[in-house]
C-alpha cells in the first residue's frame, strides 16, 4: 500500500475554480472519506487522484512519487465507480479478471488472482453466473473484485453504494469496512452520506465549494466541529444552532441568553464580550426534558413528533419562531402542542462566531 499527499491541489475549468488549494495527507493503510454536499468538489478531487482529471496547480504524490503527469494505469490505483460498469455478456469470473486479461497476465496467475478476490468477497459460488443473475450488492462486489485483482497501492471509491437500497447499503458498508481491515489497504472513499462517512472512516475530510472545512476522526468532527458548516453537516439530526447574546464574560467562558433560553454559562475559548451576538450549537441528542419549567434552559412547544422505536424526534417551536430538534430515548411521552422545557450540559454545547462561522 502507499501514502497519498495532496499539496495545494487546484482545478479550474477556464475561469471557474472548482478545487481551491486542497492540502490532505493520507497515511499508509488509512481509510479516508471525502464528504460534502453536491457540487463541493469531492468527486472531482477523486478523479484528479485517479488521473481522470488534469491538475491545474499543486502537487499530487502517491507513495512519495509525484504523479501529476503520470498516466492513470501507471499510478498504482484502482477505482470503483457509482455505476457497476460490468459486462453483461461475461461471467463474474471474466468480469473480475477483465483488467488482467487486458494486461495479458499469464493464465495461472490470472486464475490465482481471480480466485483470491472471489474468496475475499465470498463470491466463489457466483463465479460462473452472469450479471443478470446477480443482486445489486453482488454486482457491486464484482466491481470491487475487479479492483482487488489489480493489487493497487490505493483504492478509490466514488459513491459506490448510492444505487443500492437502504438495507443493501448497510450490508455493503460492513463488507467494505471488513475488506479494508482484511487488505490493510489505503482507501479513499467519496460520499454525500454522512452515515457512511462516520461508519467507515479513520479520517473524514469535509469539503465545501472546493475547500477543506475540517479534517479529523469521525467523533472529533462530531464533538468539536471547527465551524458552522461542519456543525450543520455532521450529525443526524443536525446540530441545533441558536442565535444568542453574551450577557457577561467569566473566567470559564460566556453567559449567554436568547428568547426562550434562560441565561447559561458556556465554557469556551470563543472570543466575545457583553452584548456580542454568537451562535450556540447543541446536539439534539444532548437535550433532556426538564419537568420543572423553572430549571429548564430551553422552552418551546412541540410542533411535530417522530416515533422511531429506539428514539423519539421532537420538532419544537420556540417563541421567536425558530425551530429546535430534540432526540429523546425510546418512546418519549409528548404530543403536538405540549409545552416543553429542555436542559443540557453546558460543557457539551459549542459557541461560534456568526460571521466567520
Amino acid at each position: 500500500m502507499a501514502t497519498l499527499s495532496l499539496k495545494n491541489l487546484k482545478k479550474s475549468y477556464g475561469e471557474a475554480h472548482v478545487i481551491k488549494g486542497v492540502d490532505i495527507e493520507v497515511e499508509d493503510g488509512e481509510f479516508v472519506v471525502f464528504v460534502g454536499p453536491s457540487g463541493c468538489g469531492k468527486s472531482t478531487l477523486l478523479r484528479m487522484i485517479a488521473g481522470l482529471e488534469d491538475i491545474s496547480g499543486g502537487d499530487l504524490e502517491i507513495g512519495g512519487r509525484r504523479v501529476n503527469d503520470v498516466a492513470p494505469k501507471e499510478r498504482g490505483i484502482a477505482m470503483v465507480f457509482q455505476s457497476y460498469a460490468i459486462f453483461p455478456h461475461m461471467t463474474v469470473r471474466e468480469n473480475i479478471g477483465f483488467g488482467l486479461t487486458i494486461a495479458r497476465v499469464k493464465k495461472d496467475e490470472w486464475n490465482e488472482r481471480v480466485n483470491e478476490a472471489a474468496r475475499i468477497l465470498q463470491m466463489e459460488h457466483l463465479l460462473d453466473r452472469r450479471p443478470s443473475q446477480l443482486s445489486g450488492g453482488q454486482r457491486q462486489r464484482v466491481a470491487i473484485g475487479r479492483a482487488i485483482v489489480r493489487k493497487p497501492q490505493v483504492f478509490l471509491f466514488d459513491e459506490p453504494l448510492s444505487n443500492l437500497d437502504a438495507a443493501l447499503r448497510m450490508d455493503m458498508r460492513m463488507e467494505i469496512g471488513k475488506l479494508h481491515k482484511q487488505l490493510d489497504a489505503t482507501m479513499i472513499y467519496v460520499t454525500h452520506d454522512q452515515v457512511e462517512a462516520m461508519t467507515l472512516a479513520d479520517k473524514i475530510v469535509v469539503l465545501k465549494d472546493g475547500k477543506v472545512m475540517q479534517i479529523g476522526a469521525p467523533m472529533d468532527l462530531y464533538h468539536e466541529p471547527a465551524n458552522l458548516f461542519v456543525a450543520r453537516f455532521i450529525g443526524s439530526p443536525a446540530m441545533n444552532l441558536i442565535d444568542v447574546t453574551v450577557r457577561e464574560t467569566t473566567a470559564r467562558g460566556h453567559v449567554v441568553e436568547a428568547a426562550s433560553l434562560d441565561p447559561v454559562e458556556i465554557p469556551t475559548a470563543t472570543p466575545g464580550r457583553a452584548g456580542d451576538r454568537l451562535v450556540l450549537g447543541i446536539r439534539p441528542q444532548y437535550l433532556t426534558p426538564s419537568h420543572d419549567a423553572a430549571t429548564g434552559k430551553l422552552h418551546g412547544k412541540v410542533a411535530f413528533t417522530e416515533r422511531l422505536g429506539t428514539e423519539t424526534i421532537l420538532d419544537i417551536a420556540r417563541a421567536d419562531g425558530s425551530k429546535l430538534v430534540a432526540a429523546l430515548p425510546e418512546d418519549a411521552l409528548f404530543s403536538t402542542d405540549d409545552e416543553i422545557s429542555l436542559t443540557f450540559d453546558p460543557a457539551r454545547a459549542r459557541l461560534f462566531l456568526p460571521e466567520a462561522g
